[in-house]
């Protein structure tokens, strides 16, 4: 089941470089785009309107520096690897998790 934020619109819309070459993904199990070079971050916003749930409130978190100091994007490989969605690039055939309830062990 993906948890997708049920908003129709993302929080990101692109407006530039959309010639780059596209890199196919997984997000919470539902395979999706994003272009060559793209961080996580960049890839989910375009997506959906948050990256994830704060494990504190549970409020919606969409990136708050972007820069990699603040801990507020943190998602999961599927197989529980943590990764930072502000500084990590996307890359063909990663599979992304948005909820820690289903990725995997806490590491």
């Amino acid at each position: 089941m993906s948890t997708v934020t049920q908003h129709r619109a993302p929080q990101f819309v692109r407006l530039a470089k959309q010639e780059r070459a596209h890199v196919s993904f997984v997000l919470d199990g539902v395979p999706t785009q994003a272009l060559a070079g793209d961080t996580l971050l960049t890839a989910i916003l375009l997506q959906q309107r948050h990256v994830r749930h704060s494990e504190f409130s549970g409020r919606p978190r969409a990136g708050f520096c972007l820069i990699g100091a603040c801990q507020d994007c943190w998602v999961r490989g599927e197989d529980g690897r943590r990764m930072r969605a502000c500084s990590m690039r996307v890359e063909a055939g990663m599979r992304v998790m948005t909820s820690t309830a289903n990725a995997g062990d806490e590491r």
